[in-house]
């Protein structure tokens, strides 16, 4: 590649190696683990690390194709294409590392096992080690990886699962059910993403506050905290019950 940089203050997360260290190498492919892209260079000396977060983007510009201002980060090829990171809105959560191999592998070694492909008896046994609500247990990269908090919503609808039902409380069928979901939700919204649709067009029940379920029809519900907000069908998932709010109680009494 001719040059990598520049990057935003707040996303470029390392300083050694220097991104300058990228110029002349290549790149042997890309590589996902849990919600971050990795991008070992062909001498297997650097590891470009790139985590999207909610609202960042990563695009691939053929040469002479608009370029967007002021990009989170970019690199630039020899032949004038680039690979251009962008981010919505004014919070920058995005991150860009460049690291050594063994500081790539520091930097995942708390990420637990890919979501996808797990199965109902593995999950099982990740599910009892620990009581959870379901919703906070899918998005705890720990436990299990590559879930966000859009696609918790997703899988959790398509499960017929309470957001606030407890791990540890799950009958088989449940956690079948669970697992099946996992794989069909996530792997529906990578194909969906490949061929470059919109979240409108991705998300079913996520970001559909008051919109009728697509199963049975009823208003989506919802229950916001400071970070993320669970959005789910009280019909679907939780036997007619409404989830209570308990920030919202606490400023009504």
């Amino acid at each position: 590649m001719a040059a990598a940089g520049p990057a935003h203050i707040a996303t470029l997360k390392t300083f050694d190696a220097p991104l300058a260290a990228l110029a002349g190498r290549r790149f042997s492919g890309a590589e996902r683990r849990a919600k971050r892209l990795l991008f070992p260079t062909g001498d297997g000396e650097l590891v470009l690390v790139v985590h999207l977060m909610t609202a960042g983007r990563l695009r691939f510009l053929e040469p002479g194709a608009k370029r967007p201002k002021t990009p989170a980060f970019r690199l630039r090829f020899e032949d004038d294409a680039e690979l251009i990171l962008t981010e919505g809105g004014t919070k920058k959560a995005a991150g860009v590392w460049l690291l050594r191999p063994a500081a790539a592998r520091e930097l995942l070694a708390h990420l637990g096992p890919e979501a996808v492909g797990l199965g109902a008896e593995r999950l099982a046994g990740i599910l009892a080690a620990d009581t959870r609500r379901l919703h906070a247990f899918l998005r705890d990269q720990r436990a299990l990886a590559g879930i966000g908090r859009a696609w918790a919503n997703e899988i959790l609808h398509a499960a017929r699962l309470s957001p606030y039902g407890l791990s540890t409380r799950l009958w088989a069928a449940e956690v079948e059910r669970l697992a099946a979901a996992i794989d069909s939700e996530l792997l529906r919204g990578l194909a969906l993403r490949e061929q470059g649709l919109p979240d409108v067009q991705i998300y079913r029940v996520h970001n559909r506050f008051g919109q009728p379920c697509h199963v049975c029809g009823t208003p989506i519900d919802r229950i916001d905290f400071e970070e993320h907000t669970i959005a789910y069908c009280r019909v679907c998932q939780t036997g007619g019950r409404l989830l209570q709010d308990r920030r919202l109680s606490r400023l009504l009494k």
